[in-house]
């Protein structure tokens, strides 16, 4: 699994900036929202809920904004209807790409994730088209200066993960999606997670070209900052210079 090295670190890096421009207050309310309509309101009897709802908090998310999440998700608030999609599409060089949305107008979102890879040089899809080069998995991340790796592999497999890699300062944790949450509480409870979610990884990598790195990352930070978009994922094995930039 560390083949997804180079694609992770972009993704950890861009959660800085996530969380500069607010955008992860909405991927909090998401969870919270899946996790109340799949397993109640009530986090005492619902541990996905209990999660997210120590993640919101743990970004500052107000308790109004948490209990209204879990109201409008379990219906004892009305309010507008939205819906979680996902879109398929190809950026340069025939990269795959996978962008995961909530919105409440369906119309405007496919419009502007439509205008963004036309404008980068991509095409959007049909459904199914690239879906089958992804996997969904947690993925999730431990500085080493906290855990030793013999601490971290019995705590993490025990747990439910399946692969440990070394990748520069943290260890990268992969695990099953319906292990994540078992995962991530055990992971949790002994040391401070540099990130945990839940993302579509690709099976294998197609290798870009620095000039390709630059139209394919645009293109990422393009769909990234639409305001409906939770996240975006991609098969690209940038060049080394290409992630750096």
């Amino acid at each position: 699994m560390s083949g997804h090295s180079k694609w992770s670190k972009i993704k950890r890096k861009k959660g800085v900036t996530d969380q500069k421009r607010g955008k992860i207050f909405t991927r909090c309310i998401h969870e919270i929202q899946v996790a109340a309509r799949e397993g109640g309101g009530d986090p005492d009897g619902n541990p996905r809920l209990r999660l997210a709802i120590d993640g919101a908090k743990a970004v500052n998310m107000p308790n109004d904004n948490i209990d209204r999440a879990i109201k409008r998700a379990t219906g004892e608030i009305k309010g507008e209807e939205q819906f979680e999609l996902t879109y398929e599409g190809y950026g340069p060089n025939g990269t795959a790409i996978l962008v995961e949305v909530l919105t409440d107008n369906k119309n405007r979102t496919v419009s502007e994730i439509r205008h963004a890879f036309t404008r980068c040089g991509g095409s959007l899809g049909e459904n199914g088209c690239v879906a089958w080069m992804f996997d969904k998995l947690g993925l999730l991340a431990v500085k080493q200066s906290l855990i030793s790796e013999e601490e971290l592999m019995e705590l993490a497999l025990e747990a439910g993960a399946e692969d440990i890699s070394d990748e520069d300062d943290v260890w990268e944790i992969t695990c099953p999606n319906d292990q994540f949450h078992n995962v991530r509480t055990a992971l949790g409870a002994k040391v401070e997670l540099e990130m945990a979610e839940v993302q579509y990884l690709p099976k294998t990598r197609n290798p870009v070209s620095s000039s390709d790195s630059e139209k394919i990352l645009r293109l990422i930070d393009m769909l990234d900052d639409l305001d409906d978009v939770l996240s975006v994922s991609a098969n690209c094995e940038f060049a080394e210079e290409g992630a750096a930039e």
